[in-house]
């Protein structure tokens, strides 16, 4: 474990800074225990810090289906196996379900996740105490030989376990309400724009897999493998979890599918979930809905009541346009309850939203004959209903416009059994085309691929470019209804479905339990923490609002951000190379979470969220030849050539889990654990020394090259941009498990680094796959400022408050020091040149760590000098804030930074909450 060298007041004594000079002496112990290095209480997120979980949107909802979350437990927290409840202000308990989701090294509990049913822990001052309660909403599960049951109250889920039926059946009270709720799929042979009729092949999913992960007596979960299968193959195979509540009539499906094979022959054309439902009431009694906008609602009857030239009477109207039995059909006018037949029922009823902007509804009696237009709006939360008053289905998916496009059907409502379809990409939408998006350009070998990466930025190599291999989540609901809700109720179950409320522990919580590494609640100060906190809160203003206002929607697309900004064209460069879409380039996953836990903010959660579904699905392999990689940024989320692990890097996933206990993602950082592997047939390397003039390319790939081939078993691996994101997996998998082969394996490669002459300053080394170890002389100098700047500080500051290493703390403390020292400083203790280094404000933070945790209070002076310094984006005034732009000069009235860079954005984000954190109280 590390440990200060100087005391507090040793380094005020022996400072030599006029007047007081107040640095941090945050020791890793002082850091878990969560003590505040600015010395200012928190501000901006108006959170009673004795709360141990809040609501997200900072106040308590009416209504919820359940919820789970990840508790933080400062080390030394002994695990309580009988139990949690919560206690809200007056004394209310409420019961939990428990189960533990990360281990300190002494074995005591760091993260546990809990549950609440639905409408639970709607209390205030929410805490967590040891000590079980019995619950008063539970819910059972039983297992067969080929299925698995969940009742829920009045509710049976019957749950296939091989088959194409994901969901048997639902059925409350004894009613069957829902059938044979399925994955469907289509795709056709060749682009919509290409000549001649184009071949469609349809799958339906099957089930290969069942898994029960949680059994009650709060949440179950049930974890579902399989593959769509058809006349064309197996393909996109998917796993897919069911998440009960007790006292919910709801299911949660979270379902993630990989997209393999050729995109040249593979157009997807249609992706959906389905459904029956049993039609038994008279067509009058039968509604269908779907939600609006703002609250909003659109619902009529298969057979309308209203508007008829002859009136039913106001207790028929009122009834049917509520969604309640009407009256006996005897109390009705003869002269229409005799000419009911003549009134046409509406069998089919389509939504489509097939961008950001707009939806519309149609109608038809029956296939074969005309569609009739309804209505249209903006963006629709993505829910509908089907049914009548002995019971129905409302279905919908969670960023339903965001996905855009997208669409609901309802078919058969007027025959004995109705389907509905939840459409993630509608399938009358143009067909999905994912061939890369240039030809060769004369880029046939690695010089002139090297060309190009000098004028667009894009590494771009043949083939490449491939999709295959990448996976995509979406989140549906299904509610088994035991008669059709309310208007108002379905309107607020189509507002939960697009906000979810959502509990997540209090940041000061989280702070205090020592997670995540270094960093402050937003704390008030001088002018200079006033400047940094103005400049901290604009961007991330400008970030949540650029998505929409720039529409980074769409399939695959909703939840990255784009890289650089075009100032000529007042775009952001969504067409050049490597500078449009993000692709996690330079931690900007990491900013955000850092941004939600400084502060607190709902909307900086959820793009978080967002991020974090996205790049570690789109732009990470999950099956294939880049198996556990990710792709750097480009114009195609998996265009450019370079796959590294620095983006299929777990340190953006670890906020999410634990904050959420989110089971997939969970997954995703499983599956980066033998991403070194991979790395055996990928050389990210291999064109470095291939430029016409021999010369290493420009910054961007972060490559180091191998001279000679390496023995089997052997790979090259740079220290911060591979083997810094592999220790993230490594360490998740080691805290998740307790399982000591992957704290080994960390620890094998910080001693072998700290047996090099050089240490943490070459770079990169040969690394045996077997060991974990690197191997070699390791006594050359080799700086690459990308080494440090995807995720290794913040996961090394971790890992040294988790490890008594002593050799390696020092070696990266060396590594801390010297890298942004001057020139002849670098030269004199190192024997080189410091040539590759850059990215300066962005490395203040290893200056302010070494300042720390060596006592340099000079070290504190260079590193705020560093951050307040030109900055790293060449050209940008870093004071300046937004401003509009409109008339001929943009497609419509915008806003921008001048020289704005994600890159920019994230890393002097990162970098400003370190440095507040640990040397905050020297800042002014």
């Amino acid at each position: 474990m590390s440990k200060l060298v100087w005391s507090r007041r040793e380094l005020l004594a022996t400072s030599a800074v006029a007047g007081s000079m107040a640095l941090t002496a945050a020791s890793g112990v002082a850091r878990a225990k969560g003590e505040t290095h600015g010395g200012a209480e928190p501000l901006g997120s108006g959170l009673d810090p004795a709360d141990d979980l809040v609501w997200l949107d900072g106040t308590v909802p009416a209504g919820h289906e359940g919820q789970a979350w990840g508790q933080p437990w400062p080390r030394g927290t002994r695990y309580e196996k009988k139990g949690y409840h919560l206690e809200g202000t007056g004394g209310g308990r409420e019961a939990v379900q428990t189960w533990p989701l990360a281990w300190w090294p002494d074995g005591s509990i760091k993260w546990t996740g809990h549950a609440v049913p639905a409408d639970g822990a709607r209390l205030s001052g929410l805490t967590v105490r040891p000590g079980g309660v019995g619950a008063t909403a539970t819910l059972s599960l039983s297992e067969t030989g080929d299925a698995i049951t969940v009742t829920v109250g009045q509710t049976v889920w019957t749950i296939g376990r091989s088959g194409e039926a994901l969901i048997r059946s639902a059925r409350v009270g004894g009613a069957e309400v829902l059938q044979q709720v399925r994955l469907v799929a289509s795709a056709q042979d060749r682009p919509d724009d290409e000549d001649g009729a184009p071949v469609l092949s349809r799958w339906t999913s099957v089930i290969t897999g069942a898994e029960v992960e949680q059994k009650g007596p709060i949440r179950a979960v049930v974890k579902l493998a399989g593959k769509h299968s058809g006349a064309a193959g197996d393909w996109l195979p998917f796993s897919l979890r069911l998440y009960f509540h007790a006292g919910s009539s709801c299911v949660r499906v979270v379902h993630s599918m990989i997209f393999e094979g050729d995109p040249a022959k593979r157009y997807i054309r249609g992706l959906g979930l389905e459904g029956a439902v049993p039609m038994r009431d008279a067509l009058h009694d039968r509604h269908v809905r779907f939600a609006g906008e703002n609250g909003g609602l659109w619902g009529e009857a298969v057979r309308p009541l209203t508007g008829l030239r002859r009136d039913p009477g106001a207790a028929f109207r009122a009834a049917q346009v509520a969604g309640e039995p009407v009256p006996p059909l005897d109390q009705m006018a003869a002269t229409v309850r005799d000419t009911l037949q003549y009134i046409p029922a509406w069998g089919d009823f389509r939504l489509r939203q097939p961008n950001s902007d707009g939806f519309s509804i149609i109608k038809r009696t029956a296939p074969g004959f005309g569609w009739i237009d309804v209505d249209t709006a903006g963006r629709s939360p993505g829910l509908g209903y089907v049914g009548g008053v002995s019971g129905g289905v409302a279905f919908g998916m969670h960023d339903f416009w965001q996905r855009c496009p997208v669409g609901l059907d309802i078919a058969g409502a007027a025959s004995d059994m109705a389907r509905f379809t939840v459409w993630y990409h509608a399938p009358d939408a143009p067909a999905m085309d994912m061939r890369f998006y240039h030809d060769v350009l004369g880029m046939e070998d690695y010089v002139h691929q090297n060309l190009g990466l000098d004028i667009t930025y894009e590494d771009y190599e043949p083939g490449w470019g491939d999709p295959s291999g990448i996976a995509r989540t979406s989140e549906f609901r299904l509610w088994a209804l035991p008669a059709t809700p309310s208007r108002e109720r379905l309107a607020t179950m189509g507002e939960g479905l697009a906000t979810p409320p959502r509990l997540v522990p209090n940041v000061a919580r989280v702070k205090s339990a020592g997670m995540f590494a270094l960093w402050d609640p937003v704390a008030a100060g001088g002018a200079k923490r006033t400047q940094i906190e103005t400049r901290a809160k604009r961007e991330l203003d400008f970030y949540v609002s650029q998505v929409d206002e720039r529409r980074w929607y769409g399939f695959w697309n909703y939840g990255d951000v784009m890289h650089s900004y075009d100032n000529d064209r007042h775009v952001w460069r969504y067409d050049i190379g490597g500078f449009a879409w993000d692709n996690s380039e330079l931690s900007s996953d990491m900013w955000l979470w850092y941004g939600f836990l400084r502060t607190g903010r709902a909307d900086v959660f959820r793009l978080a969220e967002a991020m974090t579904r996205h790049t570690g699905e789109v732009d990470v392999y999950h099956s294939g030849r880049f198996k556990g990689l990710g792709t750097r940024h480009g114009v195609q989320h998996w265009a450019d050539s370079s796959k590294q692990p620095r983006i299929s890097n777990a340190a953006y996933r670890r906020f999410y889990y634990y904050l959420t206990s989110d089971e997939r993602c969970g997954d995703l950082m499983r599956g980066c654990l033998e991403g070194d592997y991979t790395l055996q047939h990928v050389d990210i390397g291999r064109k470095v020394m291939h430029r016409e003039d021999g010369s290493k390319p420009p910054a961007g790939t972060g490559a180091v090259v191998n001279e000679a081939p390496l023995p089997d078993g052997q790979i090259f691996l740079q220290f911060g941009t591979s083997w810094g994101s592999l220790i993230a997996a490594w360490l998740a998998e080691w805290e998740r498990t307790g399982n000591t082969r992957w704290r080994d394996r960390i620890v094998n490669g910080m001693r072998s680094i700290a047996a090099f002459p050089k240490g943490w300053l070459v770079g990169g080394a040969n690394f045996d796959l077997k060991t974990g170890t690197f191997l070699g002389a390791g006594d050359t100098v080799s700086m690459s400022h990308l080494n440090g700047v995807f995720g290794v500080f913040e996961i090394t500051a971790e890992l040294l408050d988790l490890l008594d290493e002593p050799a390696y703390r020092e070696v990266w403390l060396d590594y801390c020091e010297l890298y942004n020292a001057p020139e002849a400083e670098f030269r004199a203790r190192t024997g080189a040149s410091g040539k590759g280094r850059a990215l300066t404000q962005a490395h203040s933070r290893y200056t302010a760590y070494a300042a720390v945790e060596r006592g340099k209070p000079e070290l504190a002076r260079r590193a705020w000098a560093e951050f307040f310094g030109s900055g790293d984006r060449e050209g940008r005034d870093q004071t300046r804030g937004g401003h509009r732009v409109d008339g001929a000069a943009v497609l419509k009235p915008i806003d921008e930074i001048t020289e704005v860079s994600t890159n920019d954005a994230a890393q002097w984000g990162i970098a400003a909450t370190a440095n507040l954190a640990l040397i905050g109280d020297s800042l002014e």
